[in-house]
């Protein structure tokens, strides 16, 4: 067994460091449903301006962000376009059916990124027989197109083809930071291209809790009272709010890190002879495939007696997802044990 004990399977299971940790419990407190929390308050109208955005509402979860979304933007019955892969279908427990009754028309997407086209395609006629498509809802990064990065020309295009079709369009930003890093874009153009966006601090960024949903300020009105029914009214959680602050100012700018240690260990995959195929590595994620499920379980287990964590995620493939905790000492571990694999 090795001294270190290395998480691969999300850049979910970081934890604070002493300084978000100060933040925390420096942070000054109210009731957030009452709207008087003045470190939750501060942090709404940090990001809302960091995005361009009229307004923004704290969330426990980019799960609940999402959802909410999703109800304020649709009526049951209607349709909303997305990727087969995306989270807000595929891992939101249902959640776009049971909570608003809206059905789903999937896109077999290259990585999860789809065209203009793909969504014209899509959209149901007027007609009595089909549910009215209402709005199109994206994922970036793709975490299962292994944390790949939207080119702007291809969110412009699905973003102004679905407005000039009367749709509306929500981006689920959960990995959003990873994005900004990596492609240099305007945060500012996503306020303008999108209708509504959430964004995830408890992923790479590095806090034990917290999202944020942008929007107008109408919107942010209508999704405040979809939170408290759904149960996310929340009270004294300026310190939660608190470590977010403290991860946009620090931990933003330290996901490049996690980028170059991620595209060290795929360059290892990618000229390891038991590796048969490997998503492109653009941020965080690497998702690789092996010969076949039993060389999957076999890899997984050396790993695992290595003290390193990893996910299997379908038949033979693999996720390696890198973040703050991953120390230049354990991407060297990591190195060193790939390269022992046959």
């Amino acid at each position: 067994m090795g001294d270190l004990k290395i998480d691969l399977r999300s850049d979910t299971v970081t934890r604070p460091d002493k300084g978000m940790l100060d933040a925390m419990y420096s942070a000054p407190l109210g009731d957030d449903v009452f709207k008087d929390d003045p470190s939750v308050n501060a942090l709404q109208s940090k990001v809302a301006a960091y995005f361009g955005m009229d307004a923004a509402l704290f969330f426990p979860s980019g799960t609940m962000a999402n959802q909410v979304a999703i109800k304020a933007h649709t009526q049951p019955g209607d349709e909303l376009i997305c990727d087969e892969t995306a989270h807000v279908y595929k891992y939101e427990g249902g959640g776009i059916a049971a909570n608003s009754g809206v059905s789903v028309r999937l896109l077999k997407a290259d990585r999860g990124i789809f065209s203009g086209k793909d969504v014209l395609e899509n959209i149901n006629s007027e007609d009595a027989h089909f549910p009215i498509t209402r709005l199109v809802a994206l994922e970036n990064t793709v975490n299962r197109g292994g944390g790949a990065c939207w080119p702007a020309a291809k969110l412009v295009d699905v973003c102004d083809t679905a407005h000039a079709a009367g749709l509306m369009t929500h981006m689920d930003g959960a990995r959003l930071w990873n994005a900004l890093i990596e492609t240099g874009q305007d945060p500012k153009f996503y306020g303008q291209k999108f209708d509504s966006i959430s964004v995830c601090f408890s992923k790479g960024m590095g806090c034990p809790v917290g999202s944020v949903l942008l929007a107008s300020h109408a919107f942010i009105h209508k999704a405040h009272r979809l939170r408290k029914r759904f149960g996310g009214g929340m009270r004294q959680i300026g310190g939660l709010a608190a470590a977010c602050t403290y991860a946009l100012d620090c931990n933003f700018v330290k996901l490049r890190l996690d980028h170059a240690k991620a595209n060290w260990i795929a360059e290892i995959l990618s000229n390891s002879n038991w590796v048969t195929e490997m998503m492109p590595v653009e941020t965080n994620i690497i998702y690789f495939k092996v010969e076949n499920e039993l060389k999957a379980a076999a890899v997984l287990a050396i790993l695992n007696e290595k003290d390193i964590l990893a996910s299997g995620v379908g038949p033979a493939w693999i996720r390696f997802v890198f973040h703050l905790d991953i120390s230049q000492e354990m991407v060297e571990r990591i190195a060193d044990i790939l390269n022992k694999i046959d």
